[in-house]
């Protein structure tokens, strides 16, 4: 009788929770066809620009489904600083010359798999032209861990300080704290600001901490500016404060905050570059960029991998400061409606 009281009182308490039972059938569902999107896209075909390249070397690359470019040779370097094509091949004389953009591995890997291949079918008369690999970013030497370093250090800063802050405002509320603040003359808007202000102190410590710690201790690939790295780290933690402050007013307690991860977290990771989506279709591309991660991803990758300055990702800057006044200002409206205090 123990048990079947226990077994009924489990029952009662989660028909009585209708939202997580909704979630703990919707979110496994979600994460596996993200996945599904992400890892059943057709083959990565790399896109190579040929500069005065002979005919018969053009149309067996495109028999190993590259895509070729003809262009002149400082059109194709633009292009690979722009990262518009993975490599650049030119003939010069009797060998030839590949460029490759360098800054992922697996691209890296790619197209030289292409190459040799082409190799390969042009056949033994021209097996004395071998091809000759520099790098524009990079180097033979860039891991794995280099390649996702970047976007794994702009992920845990997101996932904590989401975490840590969306509970801490949320026990502000639970424990009472809140509305004694607003039983003062303080507005909402300053309530939202002081917190936001205070905790950003503590974000701006473990951005340092993190990029630090990645750079100098476990020696992840840096070509760029230290101090650009903090700051994108630090914008995506106010981004990701300012988020789980937001969606703290939506849970009743940090078993629901809990919840949000698999809805508002893990989706970010399939987009935030640790998965080549070139060979995706442009509507799954497109969910991206509605994430914060994405631009904080692309802009840690071309400061550490890329070496670049602060031109090449201004808009990413201009887009997080976007998303976190977004959330600043729809946290101040949830303040106002969903607390009635």
């Amino acid at each position: 009788m123990n048990i079947r009281a226990l077994i009924i009182r489990i029952l009662r308490q989660f028909r009585r929770d209708k939202r997580s039972m909704a979630l703990m059938i919707v979110a496994p569902l979600l994460v596996l066809t993200l996945m599904w999107l992400v890892f059943d896209g057709d083959r990565y075909e790399p896109e190579i620009a040929v500069v005065d390249v002979l005919s018969p070397y053009v149309q067996v690359l495109e028999k190993q489904d590259a895509v070729i470019q003809e262009m002149s040779e400082d059109e194709a370097m633009n292009a690979l600083q722009d990262v518009e094509v993975d490599a650049m091949i030119k003939m010069d004389q009797q060998s030839l010359k590949v460029a490759l953009e360098g800054s992922d591995p697996s691209t890296n890997s790619a197209v030289k798999m292409t190459i040799q291949q082409a190799m390969k079918e042009l056949g033994h008369q021209n097996s004395q032209m071998e091809p000759e690999f520099t790098y524009i970013h990079g180097s033979e030497d860039l891991g794995l861990f280099d390649n996702v370093g970047p976007v794994l250090i702009g992920f845990f800063v997101f996932f904590f300080v989401f975490i840590i802050g969306g509970v801490s405002f949320l026990r502000e509320r639970t424990q009472g704290t809140l509305e004694r603040l607003l039983s003062t003359p303080l507005r909402r808007w300053e309530i939202v600001t002081g917190y936001v202000l205070g905790f950003g102190l503590f974000t701006l410590i473990q951005s340092f901490i993190i990029a630090a710690y990645s750079i100098y201790v476990l020696d992840m690939w840096m070509d760029g500016s230290f101090w650009y790295v903090l700051l994108i780290t630090f914008l995506l933690a106010m981004t990701a404060l300012t988020l789980g402050t937001l969606l703290s007013a939506y849970a009743n307690n940090e078993f629901q905050m809990i919840q949000f991860i698999p809805l508002v977290i893990v989706p970010q990771v399939f987009f935030s570059g640790l998965f080549n989506l070139d060979a995706l279709a442009g509507w799954i591309q497109a969910i991206g960029k509605i994430m914060p991660l994405t631009y904080g991803a692309n802009a840690l990758r071309n400061i550490m991998i890329r070496g670049k300055g602060i031109e090449s990702f201004q808009t990413d800057i201009l887009i997080l400061i976007g998303f976190a006044l977004l959330f600043f200002l729809l946290n101040i409206v949830a303040l106002k409606k969903h607390r009635k205090l």
